[in-house]
């Protein structure tokens, strides 16, 4: 039995009759889907997800390729030579700067990527569970001041720990493993191969063993938003700090530019708190953007076996993991384990639903809105970047169309890339207008998306 497609605005906000009627339309459509083993799109879609068409794969070492993408042809320019890049900056002058997961900052010139990386970096450590060198962001007076912010994985005194290798409740022989925490830093590049005033601006009081990722993006006011990912279970760090506002995992923090903590932050003052928290209950942000027009803040995470989501970061909420998720455990299974819930159910009082959410994952990753000309059928559409984890056929970039009320229109949809069958971990607009992507792969690239104008 195949679920019935909803009308598009089905789940959008204030489309049913009441929260309690949203609530069991959305379990019938999850036990619908599950029974099934089909996908339900967001709150604010409601339609099933179309299956993966299959492509050809496309051999990025092979040079530029034309697709095309509802009617926009496009040119997708490979820039190759790179390990597992995890994110961009395009410079004013089209430089980009790179990073790589393995801790490496490289830098792409006039389109050719200099064999050499730069110097100047920290110590980094890549030895806990994806930690390394991650974020990469341009002070938004970037050509006064040539200041530069990248996040990465501080390693933690006296590694290796001891560590669970199968979990706190397997009876796998313990391990020994790094441990990190997410550190933002500040540096000035000049163009030169080395970077200059290198200094850590905010350390997170976030030691973890496990998966924790550090996005960060400026506010419209000046300030850093910086998201701290919850780690796993492991035996320093786990999944329940994203809870405590005792510490910074698991948390969406609003800093200064010297690291301190605005005074109109939520909850400066409250007992228990730390002053940075702006928002809490994030599973693990994998892509962060302050939308220009309006301020809002932007941000996907993956669930852990389905229910990956996109939510606007308000101050003060609650975004709910680990007490609730619209995915499971990688056992199958809703609670416990290393990333179930403590909660059978995807909601509970007083914690924010996603925007809209994933079922199955796709892996979401980052995320801009678009504001540029050179693609004007796509200005104002959000782009949010997919792993595809094991799935070829879901490692693609998705657009999705807005309605005037602000919600995923009906049919807003869309993917672009699908032939390339690439992880895509990053997606940029440069100061060009154009589209820049960075491939999560052993042999990664940056992409340059082109529109292909029309012949006249």
């Amino acid at each position: 039995m195949t679920p019935e497609i909803l009308p598009q605005n089905t789940f959008g906000k204030g489309s049913c009759i009441g929260p309690a009627a949203c609530r069991r339309w959305t379990a019938m459509v999850l036990l619908l889907s599950v029974v099934a083993l089909a996908g339900v799109e967001a709150r604010q879609g409601g339609a099933g997800q179309p299956a993966a068409r299959v492509f050809p794969q496309v051999d990025l070492a092979d040079g530029p390729v034309i697709l095309e993408a509802d009617g926009q042809r496009l040119r997708v320019v490979p820039i190759t030579g790179l390990e597992r890049p995890w994110a961009l900056a395009v410079l004013p002058n089209l430089d980009i700067l790179v990073t790589e997961r393995e801790g490496r900052l490289r830098v792409i010139r006039g389109g050719v990527l200099d064999p050499e990386p730069l110097a100047g970096l920290p110590e980094i450590n890549t030895g806990a569970v994806n930690s390394g060198l991650m974020d990469i962001i341009l002070h938004p007076r970037f050509a006064e001041n040539r200041l530069i912010y990248f996040t990465y994985s501080k390693p933690m005194a006296g590694n290796p720990h001891t560590d669970w290798s199968g979990g706190p409740t397997s009876d796998q022989p313990l391990i020994e493993r790094d441990a990190a925490a997410v550190t933002l830093a500040r540096a000035r590049y000049d163009g030169t191969n080395t970077l200059r005033d290198v200094t850590d601006v905010f350390v997170a009081d976030a030691w973890s063993q496990g998966t924790s990722g550090g996005r960060i993006a400026f506010s419209r006011d000046g300030k850093i938003i910086l998201a701290v990912g919850m780690p796993t279970r492991h035996m320093i760090g786990t999944a329940d700090d994203a809870q405590n506002p005792a510490n910074h995992a698991g948390k969406v923090l609003r800093i200064n530019e010297d690291g301190s903590a605005p005074h109109d932050n939520p909850f400066v003052g409250r007992d228990g708190y730390r002053p940075e928290i702006y928002a809490l209950g994030i599973r693990n942000a994998l892509g962060l953007f302050v939308d220009p027009r309006t301020g809002r803040i932007w941000e996907t995470e993956n669930g852990p076996m389905g229910g990956d989501e996109l939510n606007i970061i308000e101050a003060g909420r609650n975004y709910g993991w680990p007490v609730v998720s619209y995915g499971t455990d990688y056992n199958g299974r809703k609670l416990g384990g290393l990333s179930g819930t403590s909660s059978e159910q995807p909601w509970a009082p007083g914690m924010e639903e996603p925007f809209a959410y994933w079922m199955p994952s796709p892996a979401l990753a980052g995320i801009i809105i678009y504001t540029g000309d050179r693609f004007p059928n796509w200005k104002g559409n959000a782009f949010i970047a997919a792993l595809g984890r094991g799935n070829l056929g879901s490692r693609q970039l998705h657009r999705i169309v807005f309605n005037e009320q602000g919600q995923i229109a009906r049919n807003g949809r869309r993917t672009v890339l699908a032939e390339l069958k690439q992880r895509i971990r990053t997606v940029r607009q440069g100061p060009d207008g154009l589209l820049y992507l960075a491939t999560d792969e052993p042999r990664g690239a940056v992409l340059r998306i082109e529109p292909v104008e029309p012949q006249s």
